[in-house]
């Protein structure tokens, strides 16, 4: 019995050792049988699906990686995102493993991966300002071709991403996502449909920004989540997300849809009586060192929703509601005598299409006491900008330096006291001339500031300002400024104003000090920011909006001056800020002395002085025009700095810098500017002593009597420009240029080079007098439909080598002397509209041949040109030769009929240049003159044929 039981047990250790063996020889084994076969289905998964750019240095299989799962483990992972992305990489990762499912690979058709897993990834998701993602790189179409490929097949068991980063930047939403430690467990099968994904996730440390505003920084998460996506219309669910930041629960339910143009959402984030401890947790890192020494108690819920469409084309926007209530507050620092304590907020903001002039807030209350101080207000307004229903009272009495010591804010000093009482109630309308019915007043005693950024104070701040509409109307309203007055590093400023009668008002000015920008923007700013500045004022202004506005300019009582030192300005019209360096302005009356004011744009210098007048009722009234007169001289003038424009990321990764609207000519100036700038660039231009009087008026601008240096030639011009929004501008522009060499020309000037292609090998003088108009578009380039102009081409003496057109024609009559002529003496008259240049008939001589010309040429290069060769000896007899083609192509012919060009009318009708024009003999480009090969080919958007007549 007992030899039977040794020998049972003994043959069961046996099958158990062999049948361990043959478990663990097969895990062996199998992914060396299977490896090439599971690598290869695995790669035309990717093939089939994904249009980025997949990469991997090695590839090895094993169950022991993740026992017991066959995982396929892919090493230094690389995938690179869709267009315009598509150099960028998408996910990157130390290893990347795919968990395969055993069966399918033994005994089935298609390789099933069950699970996969990221270790050590950094996930870079970009999204542009139109929307476009490096993300879609999932080929939707390949669906159907999936379910039965012998290839993968995606119904994920387990997902699961370990200690990686995540990086959102959606520049179209303006929402930055920073995640690291990220770590995350789901399942779902990733190419069905519609499919769930259940998931949990932890990340250490987490930051939101939205506009460049920084929400969440350096938090802890943790979340619980069902999300249900639809793959055929990108399509998201969050159906349950359970969210912790730091301490603070919060619920997170909505939904997503990608549309072909934006973005459909629908999201609730809320938190409900939760502690307000536990709020302080979520909020920015710089708080929580503070919270930890702080003693909190009290209750607070809030929400945050978001719903609506986001497209950018339509003007678009999702709607944010906003609320929060805090009851019963307590805090108290440990280093405190006392509490700020008795804390009661409840706030409700509403934001329709993120439109800041839809603007609902509702502060129906917001309280705190500390140390027998108090502050208490309500605020309910609805609307923003010129039209604002408002119901506000705000009271507090408040010693500045018990508050201070009640926060115990690091490196942060406050001191003086405060009161304020302020009722205001009804409708601010500026059209209607109505305000609330405002009865406030707002006093500082003896304030002080002091940050961490600056190691001085702003003190001795003293500030009293009273504020009075009693019967809601503009004639009946004022505002006392008496005193504004504080000391910053030793130096005083003091500033005295009252405004009476908003209809016709009655104001007095005072202020004498020094403002040093740079040191007080640093005592509230952080340091290292390029801030600088410096203005000293000792004006004293007095008088009525009335006197200014009707000329009564003895009545006014305006003095005194403003010293500015590197003050940066900025502007809608300019697409750079403007740099004062240094200037001296004198007020008299209602005139403004510029002296010695110098300035930088960019690469351009500025030189001015002048004058600007009716400055006080420009400043005090709206739609009134700031008139002046001004010397202007520069070194350098870079015209293109003055040209709006945006970056874009083009194809491979490249940016460009591209002309983004017109040049935008203010309505409310009449100045004339009488310019001398010795150097001038535009594109690739250079001018010199550029000279003329420039008037800027009702939006327009016009160069009078203009002077220029090119390529070695002078040249007279007039022009004008006035621009209608920003994507479309008008243009009149005359030049005369008796004499210019041609060769240089096409070697100095790129756009020369682009239109008179002919002239590469041309030598010799010619001379210009031509006028041209027309509408340009947002990228400052004429639309070539509208284009209207006539004028003459003087070819002095010039040689033609390489001209196609004649060569073309001496091949054909087998006459050598026509090949490289001679040109000389000859004026070539054209004329342009309707994207046509007509050639008036001219005639020149060639080795005793007797040439006419006539005809047209389009602006996209089409031929129907007429030529005579008269033959030796006097051209009696001679050859009519029609041109037809293209410019590139052109194609002779023995005749002399032959149909018109089809003409293009611009589509927005006539260029409306009847205002201030000049004479109709102007010219920007040379390519309506010479009937050659040398015209730009340019597309046209919209054709409309006019009818035609044939002519001999």
């Amino acid at each position: 019995m007992i030899y039977s039981k040794k020998a049972l047990l003994l043959k069961i250790f046996k099958i158990t050792g062999i049948t361990f063996a043959i478990l663990i020889a097969l895990l062996v084994v199998l992914p060396m049988l299977f490896a090439n076969t599971i690598t290869e289905k695995v790669k035309a998964l990717a093939n089939e699906n994904l249009e980025g750019k997949l990469n991997f240095s090695d590839s090895k299989l094993s169950f022991f990686k993740e026992f017991p799962s066959l995982t396929l483990t892919l090493n230094e992972f690389d995938l690179k995102g869709s267009k315009p992305f598509q150099e960028e990489t998408l996910i990157s990762a130390k290893e990347i493993g795919f968990g395969i499912n055993v069966w399918s690979v033994v005994f089935g058709n298609q390789t099933k991966i069950d699970e996969i897993y990221i270790n050590n990834a950094k996930i870079n998701v970009q999204v542009t300002k139109n929307g476009e993602a490096n993300y879609n790189i999932y080929k939707s179409e390949s669906k159907d071709t999936i379910t039965s490929s012998e290839s993968a097949s995606l119904n994920l068991e387990k997902i699961q991403i370990s200690n990686s980063q995540l990086n959102y930047n959606d520049a179209s939403a303006k929402i930055l996502v920073e995640a690291k430690g990220f770590n995350y467990k789901g399942k779902g099968d990733l190419l069905a449909s519609n499919f769930k994904l259940n998931t949990s996730a932890q990340i250490d440390d987490l930051s939101f920004s939205f506009d460049q505003k920084e929400y969440l920084k350096n938090k802890k998460v943790k979340a619980d989540l069902i999300t249900k996506i639809n793959t055929n219309s990108l399509s998201f669910v969050f159906e349950k997300n359970d969210l912790v930041i730091n301490k603070l629960p919060v619920e997170f339910t909505g939904l997503f849809d990608f549309l072909k143009n934006g973005y459909q959402m629908d999201f609730t984030l809320k938190t409900e009586d939760s502690n307000l401890e536990d709020l302080f947790t979520a909020l920015p890192a710089e708080f929580i060192t503070w919270k930890n020494e702080a003693t909190m108690t009290g209750k607070t819920s809030a929400f945050l929703t978001l719903k609506g469409k986001y497209i950018a084309s339509e003007n678009l926007s999702p709607e944010v509601n906003f609320n929060i209530k805090v009851r019963k507050g307590y805090v108290k620092h440990t280093k405190s005598p006392y509490p700020i304590e008795n804390i009661f907020l409840n706030l409700d903001t509403k934001l329709p299409n993120l439109d800041i002039n839809q603007l609902k807030v509702q502060l129906d209350s917001l309280y705190f006491d500390v140390a027998k101080n108090n502050l208490s207000a309500i605020l309910i307004s609805d609307g923003f900008g010129d039209q604002i229903k408002l119901d506000a009272k705000i009271k507090s009495k408040l010693d500045l330096t018990v508050l201070n010591n009640a926060l115990q804010i690091p490196n942060f000093k406050m001191a003086g006291n405060l009161v304020a009482d302020i009722v205001s109630k009804g409708t601010y309308n500026k059209q209607n001339k109505e305000l609330p019915v405002t009865k406030g007043k707002f006093e500082l005693k003896n304030g002080l500031i002091q940050t961490e950024f600056y190691p001085k104070p702003i003190e001795n701040i003293n500030l009293k300002a009273a504020f009075n509409a009693a019967s809601g109307s503009f004639k009946e309203a004022t505002f006392v400024l008496s005193p504004a007055s504080f000391t910053f590093e030793g130096e005083p400023f003091a500033l005295n104003a009252s405004f009476k009668n908003f209809e016709d008002i009655t104001y007095a000015i005072k202020a004498k000090g020094t403002l040093n920008v740079a040191r007080i923007y640093k005592v509230f700013s952080q340091k290292g920011l390029d801030v600088d500045g410096f203005i000293k004022a000792d004006v004293d202004l007095a008088g009525t909006q009335s006197d200014a506005a009707n000329g009564r300019i003895a009545k006014l009582k305006n003095s005194g001056t403003l010293e500015v030192r590197n003050i940066k300005t900025t502007s809608a019209y300019l697409a750079k800020p403007f740099l004062i360096e240094n200037g001296l302005f004198t007020f008299h009356q209602d005139q403004m002395n510029f002296s010695n004011f110098n300035g930088k744009f960019g690469n351009s210098d500025i030189k001015m002085n002048g004058r600007l007048e009716n400055v006080t009722n420009y400043v005090l009234s709206d739609n009134q025009v700031l008139k002046g007169s001004f010397n202007l001289t520069s070194n350098f003038l870079h015209i293109n700095e003055f040209i709006p424009s945006e970056t874009k990321t083009m194809e491979g990764n490249e940016t460009a810098t591209i002309t983004s609207c017109v040049i935008e000519i203010p309505t409310n100036l009449n100045v004339s500017i009488q310019t001398n700038a010795a150097k001038t660039q535009f594109d690739d231009i250079i001018i010199s002593n550029l000279q003329g009087n420039l008037v800027i008026q009702n939006g327009s601008l016009k160069l009078s009597n203009g002077s220029i240096g090119i390529i070695g030639a002078t040249a007279k011009m007039d022009a004008f420009y006035k621009n209608e929004g920003t994507q479309k501008a008008y243009f009149d522009y005359k030049i005369n240029a008796s004499e210019f060499d041609i060769k240089r020309a096409y070697n100095e000037i790129k756009m020369f080079r682009g239109i008179v292609t002919a002239a590469e090998n041309a030598e010799g003088i010619v001379g210009l007098d031509y006028s041209i108009k027309g509408v340009l578009n947002h990228q400052m380039e004429p639309i070539m439909p509208s284009l209207e102009g006539s004028g003459i081409l003087s070819v002095k003496k010039v040689k033609m080598k390489g001209f196609k057109l004649l060569n073309v024609v001496a091949a054909k009559t087998e006459n050598s002397d026509l090949k490289d002529p001679d040109i000389s003496k000859v004026a070539i008259k054209t004329t342009i509209k309707n994207n046509i240049v007509t050639i008036e008939r001219f005639k020149f001589k060639v080795s005793g041949f007797r040439l006419r010309f006539e005809g047209q040429t389009s602006l996209d290069g089409k031929l129907n040109l007429k030529m005579r060769v008269g033959l030796p000896p006097l051209g009696i007899l001679g050859i009519p030769i029609k041109i037809s083609g293209t410019q590139e192509k052109p194609a002779i012919k023995i005749g002399s009929k032959s149909e018109n060009l089809e003409e293009t009318e611009y589509e927005a009708g006539e260029v409306p240049i009847d205002t201030p024009t000049i004479p109709k003999d102007s010219i920007p480009k040379v390519e309506a003159i010479l009937p050659t090969d040398t015209l730009p080919r340019t597309k046209v958007e919209t054709h409309i044929p006019l009818p035609t007549e044939e002519k001999e």
